[in-house]
């Protein structure tokens, strides 16, 4: 068991806003966009979870879902397989159409178990670990775990907010 729970419920956590973001929506709601400047539901999803799964692969020293999991080749972006969406323009938001929440919702879940099987064998003293020493000061594991989930709460409740806007257009 994990000597970390809270970091286990704070990932649960961004799991049931995904679900409940994305759930029984079609292509065209995941693809809205309030207008040509705006995120979509389908673009904020996948970015927050390619952030996950990008810097959980990286600490954990794995390889990504996105890729092993054949995802890259099912979701079929015209992106590169390395695209997380950090640096995305409009233009890249348009391109990145996804239109099934089913597999959306697939992909986010098999990066949630990898997250929370990673979480579940570290001990407390792991979090002090320097994981990118490219930074001052130095980012510790810890620092990295909060990142990712302050990054995905933010998009999780984007698109909770654009959720709200499909179902009432």
């Amino acid at each position: 068991m994990t000597q970390l729970p809270l970091l286990v419920d704070a990932f649960g956590r961004i799991r049931e806003v995904v679900h409940e973001s994305v759930d029984g929506l079609s292509g065209d709601d995941l693809n809205y966009r309030p207008d040509p400047e705006a995120n979509s539901i389908a673009w904020l999803v996948w970015h927050l979870t390619r952030v996950q799964d990008d810097h959980i692969a990286a600490v954990a020293k794995s390889e990504q879902i996105w890729t092993s999991g054949g995802f890259a080749d099912r979701f079929g972006l015209p992106l590169d397989a390395s695209a997380t969406g950090y640096g995305h323009g409009p233009a890249d938001v348009e391109a990145t159409r996804i239109e099934s929440a089913e597999l959306l919702t697939e992909y986010y879940d098999a990066v949630h178990e990898h997250t929370i099987d990673y979480l579940e064998h570290l001990a407390l003293s792991d979090v002090q670990r320097v994981v990118d020493d490219r930074w001052d000061p130095p980012v510790t594991l810890a620092v990295r775990l909060v990142s990712v989930l302050s990054d995905d709460l933010q998009h999780a409740g984007q698109a909770a907010y654009l959720r709200g806007l499909v179902t009432r257009r």
